[in-house]
């Protein structure tokens, strides 16, 4: 919106020339992000808490968890909040990436809405059921993959390290990305099992597909840095920053002990997000890379249950995997920092790649 109103302007006020820049937009978006989330967050949460918005415990869980009971949910969307307003303020809103992935993302928070409502309003425990859930995400995501296949955006599927190599999918490339948003969307889910587990790693991955994003948007980086290069894509800087910066001041907020939890709201979103830039910028081996921790998560969980269910025995004490360490007695908030020390590692890990192709 400010790149409407202010950019036309700098022909007679040249210092209005710098919201041409997808830099500044991208520090102004993510200035305003974390900002909104910090002054809105009390607030916010006070509601949360009238409306008694409280968070359901698994009673077989960890028994430390019995005492978050009843701690505020969906904070989640005090997270969509600030990503939608410093998005619409700061991109560049006639950029269809933009749009796609703001819709998406909003499309899963509206899934996960649903979902937390039934549990804590209507006291449905399990709320949605997984095929329900599993079914409004494939739509959402179908209606994503199309439009970014619409956009031109390449049909290949690229390996890191491999430069000269890539695997045209071509209509094969919707049911690709779908199962890349989906997948995404439910292992950020399955993460957010303790205070500030899932924000942290999605702070890092934001911050590297921003680096990623603008890298693919920018041709003669781009051509340098021999990785595809995707017209338009580097306006996903902004939205990225936007993202990051809203899950650092939702953290403020979230981290042990929580005063709000972000629930399906946020969890379903957040995943989303991510891997909708992936899939645009061509980098979705990249997300599994520095994304390792949600791979990781969900990984424990279908582990556990295949285990289970041919031999009746537990590969872990618990799942998702945070769990069993907590159960093998690591202190909550051990577990937390480091998974986020092992966000960040992978997250330099994924960035030393562009200069290794």
């Amino acid at each position: 919106m400010l790149y409407y109103l202010l950019y036309p302007l700098h022909t007679d006020y040249s210092f209005l020339n710098v919201f041409k820049y997808i830099t500044f937009r991208t520090f102004g978006a993510s200035i305003t992000s974390v900002l909104l989330s910090m002054l809105i967050g009390p607030a916010f949460i006070r509601f949360l808490q009238r409306k008694q918005m409280g968070q359901v415990v698994r009673d077989d869980g960890p028994q430390s968890h019995l005492s978050k009971k009843g701690t505020p949910t969906m904070g989640g969307g005090l997270i969509l909040l600030a990503i939608t307003a410093s998005t619409l303020l700061w991109a560049d809103l006639s950029n269809q990436f933009t749009w796609i992935a703001l819709l998406t993302t909003l499309g899963c928070g509206v899934l996960g809405y649903i979902d937390d409502y039934k549990k804590v309003v209507q006291k449905n425990p399990k709320g949605l059921s997984g095929r329900q859930k599993l079914v409004g995400q494939t739509l959402i995501s179908l209606v994503a993959a199309y439009f970014i296949y619409r956009a031109g955006v390449p049909p290949v599927l690229n390996f890191p390290f491999l430069k000269d190599f890539s695997l045209n999918l071509g209509i094969l490339f919707i049911p690709f990305a779908v199962f890349i948003i989906v997948g995404s969307s439910n292992a950020v889910n399955l993460t957010d099992g303790l205070d500030g587990l899932a924000v942290g790693p999605t702070i890092t991955t934001s911050v590297t597909f921003l680096i990623l994003a603008y890298c693919a948007g920018h041709l003669k980086i781009a051509e340098y840095l021999q990785i595809p290069h995707i017209p338009g894509a580097g306006e996903l800087a902004v939205f990225m920053g936007a993202v990051g910066a809203a899950c650092l001041g939702f953290l403020w907020f979230n981290t042990y002990p929580a005063q709000v939890f972000m629930g399906d709201v946020g969890s379903l979103a957040l995943g989303a997000a991510l891997s909708v830039v992936a899939v645009i910028t061509k980098n979705e081996i990249l997300l599994a890379l520095c994304g390792g921790i949600f791979v990781l998560e969900a990984v424990s969980v279908m582990v556990q249950v295949a285990s289970f269910k041919l031999t009746g025995k537990r590969v872990f004490r618990m799942a998702p995997i945070h769990h069993h360490f907590e159960l093998k007695g690591w202190a909550e908030p051990k577990v937390i920092v480091r998974f986020w020390i092992i966000s960040i590692l992978l997250a330099l890990v994924t960035l030393s790649t562009l200069k290794l192709r």
